[in-house]
């Protein structure tokens, strides 16, 4: 039986690439529910004209006639509307961790990120929507571009370590969601393949810990997540004087299963206490 498809209005750079994290996130989603996308091309400039006026922002899908909008309102579209299929919020407590999760995550790197490749993202853009970009992140970043872009080489090993958080749920775990994806790691996924679409210098170590859960989400839906416009987001190198880029001994902290007795916690107590 053939699959079935959504419309899909994408958003793009001049590769071809999907640019907004929202949409990216979305374009996983609607995959896990085993639907196919019929892809809507198109950049920043001309949305209300590609949508017939549904909406100037994006992702947007339309399915059987009716339109959904917003990254987060299509989730809840899709598993209310596609129930059999494998759930993308399996229990309510999942989305109530991904906002925080999100939350963190925007703070921590997305937004530093943006800061760092400003200039970046408008080169990458198509011709027509440079202007708009421009003149919209200026405003939204409160500061020229370039300027803004400038010294990031002596930010992105801070915005780097800070994401250990993430490592340690993923040294352990195939995905955010367990052994199988939902859309905690199409979300978070977003962000990293956002940078992907317009990074020209990697932000990330070769050799990062989160290195095969990316390749291991961009892999499903036979390689959504490798489009070859997309820019390689790891080999940024360690230089001296600067943070390390990741903690490379796991730390046993946080929820861990460490007490087993007193000769577990027998060396932590002679450190505390400063005992030979």
């Amino acid at each position: 039986m053939a699959s079935k498809s959504v419309t899909f209005y994408d958003l793009q750079v001049s590769t071809g690439a999907t640019i907004s994290p929202f949409v990216w996130a979305t374009k996983f989603a609607v995959k896990h529910k085993g639907l196919d996308l019929d892809i809507v091309d198109g950049g920043f400039t001309g949305i209300m004209d590609r949508t017939g006026g549904k909406t100037e922002r994006l992702p947007a899908i339309v399915d059987d006639g009716k339109w959904v909008l917003d990254s987060w309102g299509i989730v809840e579209y899709l598993d209310e509307t596609y129930p059999d299929a494998p759930l993308l919020i399996p229990h309510e407590s999942v989305a109530v961790m991904l906002k925080a999760l999100d939350a963190w995550f925007w703070g921590a790197a997305v937004g530093p990120w943006m800061r760092s490749y400003c200039a970046d993202y408008r080169d990458v853009c198509f011709e027509h929507d440079k202007e708009y970009i421009t003149s919209s992140r200026e405003v939204i970043l409160g500061g020229k571009l370039e300027d803004l872009q400038q010294g990031r080489e002596d930010r992105l090993p801070a915005i780097s370590a800070a994401l250990e958080p993430l490592r340690l749920a993923l040294r352990e775990n195939d995905f955010l969601g367990g052994s199988s994806p939902n859309y905690a790691d199409y979300r978070i996924m977003g962000g990293f393949l956002w940078l992907a679409s317009l990074a020209q210098t990697p932000a990330l170590a070769a050799d990062d810990p989160l290195r095969p859960w990316y390749q291991r989400v961009c892999d499903l839906y036979d390689g959504l997540g490798n489009h070859p416009g997309l820019f390689p987001i790891f080999g940024l190198e360690q230089r001296e004087g600067d943070p390390d880029l990741f903690m490379r001994e796991t730390v046993m902290g946080g929820i861990n299963k460490r007490n087993t007795g007193p000769a577990s916690t027998q060396a932590e107590t002679k450190f505390i206490n400063k005992q030979d």
